[in-house]
């Protein structure tokens, strides 16, 4: 059903329209009705159905704009979750005058929170104990209350809150409209409905469209110690403009996040330990496009409404179905296509059949890229972004840098392959192998390394065509592997096919270099700049 089918108010619908949404999921369109005509109302709903809109619409179109008085009131489990569904009715009201929204919940100062109720607000969003301080300091009153939202219902049960729940539903001497959202109907989710609803509406929307109408599912066979490397290739080759990894501990999503900057990708973390502040910050840098990736525990599965996700990455398996279910819903979320994969090795595999058998269908199995596929498609998407920039550009702007470069002898061809080995490294495929652990008896058959298999401080080349050299830049000037391969190219014009392995420690770097090229490589490249830094180069003490 198309929003405008709905009866949705002028101003909404447009704004509705400017997000970008014209088909109306199933649970907006069946709680909708319900909701606008004022009756009690159970919803059950995985994440990604669009839920959200599904109450925040017709409770905005019932609010008696010219009262400053808190009318609603939507209680959410987790502080992420409060500021989410806060923005998004902030979002639905773009041409609505008069309404105020304040998110209230642990982990920031209350004082500003204070300010913000202090001028008046109909709609308050919050986390139950945080809401209950703001009720016992009287800065949340109940007087007017007409509607309560229990969003993610199960979740908050789960957690604990079911005193602060029926704290706040036992602090309204009036019967009001009351609205549970909840993924599961357990005992206590009834029991809450029993004693506090009249009559309630149930809809119940299926778990099965959101794991397979709209998301491709699959996984990858690969043993454990070369998970990263996997990870690496099916990014390079999927290219998500935006894409979440899962991982099981928050030490492993630390790890990762390392991992992942350092080779140069726009990432940060999520996971519980993390201030508040810090957390929300990094939802924001993502939401607006600033990172490419965030790496993540489970904190991130539920409870978010992170947009336009192309790409989840299960980097470990999680220890419970549902939790599945949760993460890929991150991805394909209101009608858009998503696409959802997992690596798996052998240990894990029954867990991946646990999960086929709790969403009723397979999963389907594709292979690692190998090398040749990864630099193709990087090679033809470099391509096109150089073909369109090439397209736009004003020849006048660098004359005078080109006129430069031609009287000191380089050719039009010398400069664009400099230029071209400083923007695409491709990597050599005969030092990577074939990722795919498709036997049980499957052996190594090439010991090339992956970055998390780094070799040890002095390690000395293999290769005895190549010298070692030591590099004074390292991980902690934001350097990665493409900024020493093009320098040493860029600087040298030495052939990135003579330029072996770079190894990247925390202060410095080692690069292996052919031995007819090593001497001249340290006297052009020492004393130069890498990201601003000045070098030194030398050969490595062996």
């Amino acid at each position: 059903m198309k929003f405008n089918e709905l009866e949705i108010s002028p101003q909404i619908l447009r704004a509705v329209e400017d997000m970008g949404f014209e088909e109306a999921t199933e649970i907006q369109s069946k709680v909708m009705p319900i909701l606008r005509a004022g009756n009690d109302c159970i919803g059950q709903s995985q994440t990604g159905t669009g839920k959200t809109a599904a109450f925040s619409i017709p409770i905005l179109e019932r609010l008696n704009t010219k009262s400053r008085k808190v009318q609603v009131l939507i209680i959410c489990p987790t502080r992420e979750l409060s500021v989410q569904v806060c923005e998004e009715i902030q979002r639905l009201t773009k041409y609505m005058d008069a309404i105020k929204v304040v998110p209230v919940y642990g982990g920031e100062p209350i004082f500003k929170q204070l300010g913000k109720l202090k001028k008046g607000a109909q709609i308050v969003v919050g986390t139950p104990g945080r809401l209950i301080d703001h009720i016992k300091r009287k800065t949340v009153k109940l007087d007017h209350i007409e509607t309560i939202i229990l969003d993610e219902a199960d979740e908050m049960l789960k957690m604990g809150f079911r005193e602060d729940i029926e704290f706040v539903l036992d602090g309204i001497d009036r019967k009001v409209q009351t609205v549970l959202f909840s993924a599961t109907f357990p005992k206590s989710i009834m029991e809450i409905a029993a004693r506090y609803q009249e009559d309630p509406d149930i809809v119940k929307i299926k778990a099965k469209r959101i794991t397979t109408d709209t998301i491709l599912q699959q996984y990858v066979n690969v043993k454990r110690r070369d998970k990263y490397e996997a990870m690496q290739r099916l990014i390079e080759t999927v290219n998500p403009k935006r894409c979440i990894v899962f991982c099981n501990t928050k030490s492993k999503v630390d790890e990762l996040t390392d991992e992942l900057q350092n080779s140069g990708y726009r990432t940060d973390k999520i996971h519980g330990d993390l201030k508040q502040t810090l957390r929300l910050n990094v939802l924001r840098r993502f939401n607006e496009g600033q990172l490419t990736m965030m790496v993540a525990t489970d904190v991130a599965a539920r409870g978010l409404d992170i947009q336009n996700v192309d790409l989840v990455i299960n980097y470990d398996l999680p220890d419970k179905e549902e939790f599945y279910v949760h993460r890929i819903g991150r991805s394909g979320r209101a009608g858009k296509k998503g696409r959802a994969i997992s690596l798996v090795p052998k240990r894990d595999s029954q867990m991946l059949k646990s999960i086929e058998r709790y969403i009723r269908t397979s999963i389907a199995k594709i292979d690692v890229p190998n090398i040749q596929e990864v630099n193709e498609l990087k090679t033809e998407a470099f391509l096109t972004e150089l073909m369109t920039e090439m397209d736009a550009l004003d020849p006048k702007v660098h004359e005078a840098i080109m006129q430069k470069l031609f009287d000191k002898g380089y050719t039009s061809e010398t400069i664009a392959m400099t230029l071209l080995n400083r923007q695409l490294v491709l990597k050599n495929e005969s030092k990577h192998k074939d990722l795919n652990d498709n036997s049980d008896v499957s052996r190594i058959r090439d010991r090339g390394r992956s970055r998390t298999d780094r070799p040890k401080k002095g390690k000395k080349s293999r290769d005895r065509d190549k010298k070692r050299l030591f590099i004074s830049v390292g991980k902690k000037d934001k350097v990665r592997v493409a900024d020493i391969v093009g320098a040493i190219a860029g600087e040298t014009g030495v052939s990135p096919e003579h330029i072996g392995a770079v190894d990247m420690f925390e202060n410095f770097s080692f690069a292996d270099v052919n031995k007819d090229h090593y001497e001249s490589v340290i006297k052009k490249l020492n004393k130069k700049k890498i990201k601003g830094k000045k070098v030194s180069v030398e050969l490595a003490n062996q």
